[in-house]
């Protein structure tokens, strides 16, 4: 996996969600790698991570585990965001001994319905050939029914060549494995009494809908040491809706882990 480190300290690694790249948690690693080795890594068929035909989230904490396995780093602290803290939770929970503590933001171990239909549908069909500026791709996109904040978030996927524009990352690849990465570890191969018991802080919007009451039992079953904080006036992003708070939460929970 391609990745970026900064700092110097007890390491972090950052996992990005669905569509996104490292950028997408660099606010937070600017604020722990003061004290930290922060690494943010883009995870497979994104950014600039290699291309895979298929993609879960066994092999996904596997990847995770493999790049702190070929960088000698023997324990980590684990920050993922949506996508990205399902794959933190599959590595925490395949290697507990790897990993230090886990922060888990706006997600839960669960199966989810299918919510990016809209964005997949918007991305295939713009015809990039046909594209010549950012302005173009983004009217596509707006016309397509997207709102312009998600819009430019899914741009910064566009890359310019010599020839045109390309996608950064696999979206054919992401939409094939959909099914998977909507789904969650007990639907693919693990039992259902795999649990992590080192501490864990799962951090929600509380204008999102992704980890809700009804959560709970599948959250506690499989993360029994687990601690919440809901970020008022954020929803899914809250990372960057809410940067300060976000950033807040994080570091003091990692600073006391590496204190027991």
């Amino acid at each position: 996996m391609h990745f970026i480190s900064s700092g110097e300290g007890s390491v972090v690694i950052l996992i990005h969600g669905l569509f996104g790249n490292l950028d997408n948690l660099k606010g937070l690693a600017k604020h722990l790698e003061s004290s930290h080795k922060v690494i943010r890594v883009d995870v497979p068929n994104h950014g600039l991570s290699p291309h895979w035909d298929a993609m879960d989230y066994p092999k996904l904490g596997q990847a995770i585990l493999a790049l702190m396995a070929d960088n000698n780093i023997e324990r980590a602290h684990l920050v993922g965001h949506s996508m990205g803290g399902k794959i933190a939770m599959a590595a925490a929970l395949a290697s507990p001994e790897k990993v230090t503590s886990l922060v888990v933001a706006d997600i839960a171990p669960v199966s989810y319905h299918e919510r990016h239909n809209l964005i997949f549908n918007a991305l295939q069909n713009i015809d990039l050939d046909a594209v010549q500026d950012r302005t173009q791709a983004l009217q596509a996109l707006t016309s397509a029914g997207i709102d312009e904040g998600t819009a430019q978030f899914l741009l910064k996927n566009l890359s310019r060549t010599a020839t045109g524009f390309k996608w950064k990352m696999n979206l054919d690849g992401l939409q094939a494995c959909y099914p998977s990465l909507i789904g969650w570890y007990n639907d693919i191969s693990l039992t259902d009494f795999a649990q992590y018991k080192q501490g864990t802080l799962f951090i929600r919007g509380a204008d999102s809908d992704y980890v809700t009451a009804d959560h709970r039992e599948a959250i506690i079953k499989q993360f029994p040491r687990v601690q919440a904080k809901t970020i008022e006036g954020a929803g899914h992003w809250l990372h960057a809706q809410k940067p300060t708070i976000f950033n807040r939460i994080v570091s003091d929970f990692i600073n006391k882990h590496d204190r027991e």
